[in-house]
Formats: structure tokens, sequence, C-alpha cells
């Protein structure tokens, strides 16, 4: 069910400082910027190919975006990958037995349908499904 690579997610503290290194240092073009209430984030979507590289600035304290980056620092925060059915592959990977992050898919940023599974589960590291 998994079709490819959507996005890679940097948590960044100054997205406008990150920009000009992913822009003017290694030529990625931006796609556009968002602000993402609910989350406490502000996105930049940058091109890389197929895939994304999406830029995470939290806009508060509390955000789950600044907790990450106050216990580990800038760096890599999640892995999206594409799925065709997000709802039969979350059934499939809890049947066996990673954990969950988002048991039903709710929506992203850009509109579709995401669910994120437990760092725990997969060797740390945060995977994001993105219904394609």
């Amino acid at each position: 069910m998994i079709v490819g690579l959507d996005h890679i997610a940097i948590a960044v503290s100054n997205l406008d400082e990150a920009l000009q290194i992913y822009q003017n240092i290694l030529g990625l073009k931006l796609e556009k910027t968002i602000v993402v209430e609910d989350q406490k984030v502000r996105l930049a979507f940058l091109l890389a190919g197929e895939a994304k590289i999406e830029l995470l600035e939290p806009t508060a304290a509390e955000s789950a975006v600044a907790r990450f980056i106050e216990k580990k620092g800038e760096g890599i925060h999640h892995i999206a990958l594409k799925v065709t059915n997000i709802e039969a592959f979350l059934k499939q990977l809890k049947e066996k037995g990673i954990a969950l992050v988002d048991e039903k898919p709710r929506v992203g940023a850009e509109g579709r349908k995401i669910a994120f599974t437990h760092p725990k589960s997969l060797k740390n590291v945060l995977i994001e499904l993105c219904e394609s």
C-alpha cells in the first residue's frame, strides 16, 4: 500500500533562516508556506524531485514541534510515506502490533488524509502516512 516517499519534515527554530539555506544554498524551489493553527506550526514546502522537504517552525512554546526542538534540537522530525488506502493500512499496522498516534486518519496541512505511527514501534522514527 506504500507507493512512495511524500516528504521529509525538518523541525527548525526559524523558518526564514532555514529557507535561506534550502533555497539559496541548496537551490530548492519554494512551493508554498502555510500556518496550521491547530498544530501551532508554520510550514514551508520545498520541491525536491518527486518528494518534498517540509520545514516546520513552531508558532507556540507548547507545540509538539517546539517540544521536539527543545528535547532533540533542530533536525529531521518525521518521514512521510504516500499510501493508497490509509484506513486499510492503519488496520494492517495495528494488527501487526505497530503503535499508532492516529488510529483514524485526520486532515493534514494540504487537505489530504494523514495519520502518524508511534516512533517507539519503528526504531524511533516518526512516520506520517499520507493518502495519495
